[in-house]
């Protein structure tokens, strides 16, 4: 499966410096780039003064929904004149159900673009990367804010644990990996025995890529105390890696999505593009 269709979704509020990234990917792929412009709704007022301040909060949609018309015609002004194939479209979605409704446009996509500006956006980014993540079935590119990106890496890094994320990031990934010139698997304190990584620790992933005319190295990392996160994103560096293909673990609690670990770290700031799935 090739890439044929990226989504970039931004705020109403936020510069063109993620859409333009966005566009410069899809047109480096020859991809349809679809952009989705969504504005957070303020919840409805709640308990004994909430006529008093029904008034203000239903200007307040009305100021929204007239913000979120306005960048949307911009983004669409914006786009107009690229010669790529791009549609836009806009959502006031309440805040309750957001993720989902980002999850719903991301299930017609390959691979949805999460931007530095919008990931440090405290409110709609967590939006964005759990609808993304956990409501859509596809795969997420999580940018850095420093460097570039491609969707043709020539060395890709991949963060492996057997574990069925893993599993999925990869089979996901492998558009990108059959192009690579290098793949390192990397495994940090791996365990050999069956349960965990076999009696050959990284032999199994190796095998299964290389079928898939990959160009394989297993790297085994031994974390020396440090955390398993920032051991592999030394080794991403020193192997001069474009991308970090790795599997996205949470703790699910109702509706709070709680990333685990290493996958909560390496979002925090990470070293180049983080190639995620589910």
């Amino acid at each position: 499966m090739t890439l044929k269709t990226l989504l970039s979704v931004i705020g109403v509020d936020q510069s063109d410096a993620d859409l333009e990234t966005a566009l410069a990917l899809s047109g480096d792929s020859n991809a349809h780039l679809s952009v989705f412009v969504v504005s957070v709704a303020a919840p409805p007022p709640v308990g004994e003064y909430a006529a008093m301040i029904s008034e203000p909060w239903m200007a307040e949609r009305k100021l929204d929904l007239a913000n979120l018309q306005k960048r949307t015609d911009d983004v669409t002004k914006l786009i107009s004149a690229s010669e790529q194939s791009v549609d836009v479209t806009g959502d006031y979605a309440e805040a309750a159900w957001t993720d989902e409704v980002v999850g719903q446009r991301a299930r017609y996509t390959d691979l949805t673009l999460l931007g530095p500006e919008l990931r440090e956006d405290d409110r709609l980014g967590s939006f964005v990367l759990n609808g993304a993540l956990f409501d859509s079935g596809k795969p997420v590119l999580v940018l850095p804010k420093r460097g570039g990106a491609t969707l043709s890496p020539k060395r890709v890094m991949i963060a492996w644990d057997s574990r069925l994320e893993a599993s999925r990031a990869v089979s996901e990934a492998l558009p990108l990996l059959t192009g690579a010139e290098q793949v390192h698997v990397a495994m940090v304190d791996p365990v050999a025995n069956e349960r965990d990584s076999g009696p050959e620790p990284g032999a199994d992933i190796a095998t299964y890529l290389a079928r898939h005319g990959v160009n394989v190295t297993v790297d085994r990392l031994p974390s020396g105390e440090r955390k398993a996160a920032h051991v592999l994103g030394r080794h991403a560096v020193d192997v001069s890696a474009e991308l970090i293909v790795m599997g996205a673990y949470r703790h699910s609690r109702l509706r709070e999505r709680l990333f685990g670990g290493v996958t909560r770290t390496m979002l925090e700031e990470p070293p180049v593009p983080l190639f995620m799935a589910h």
